[in-house]
């Protein structure tokens, strides 16, 4: 297995586990941690897709990078006080 391909695999079982987390709802840390392993996900298939030459998969991973860096800042940097859902 080349370096390519356990990257991806990684990339696609990571992916995977944080929309796990993500799915159920266990607070807003957890939810966080999804994010965080979404962001390394993301990271991954840039590389991954870049290597390859797969423009359209690391560019919509470019796109996901950032929205999940901002569910990173939402759920575990952003402060602000606890609803009662929470």
């Amino acid at each position: 297995m080349t370096s390519i391909e356990i990257l991806k695999w990684y990339a696609s079982i990571s992916g995977i586990v944080a929309a796990f987390l993500v799915s159920l709802d266990l607070g807003r840390r957890w939810t966080g941690y999804g994010f965080a392993l979404f962001v390394t996900s993301s990271i991954a298939w840039i590389v991954g897709a870049f290597l390859s030459k797969d423009e359209p998969l690391w560019t919509q991973n470019l796109v996901l990078f950032g929205i999940n860096c901002f569910g990173v800042w939402r759920y575990l940097i952003r402060k602000r006080e606890p609803r009662h859902d929470d």
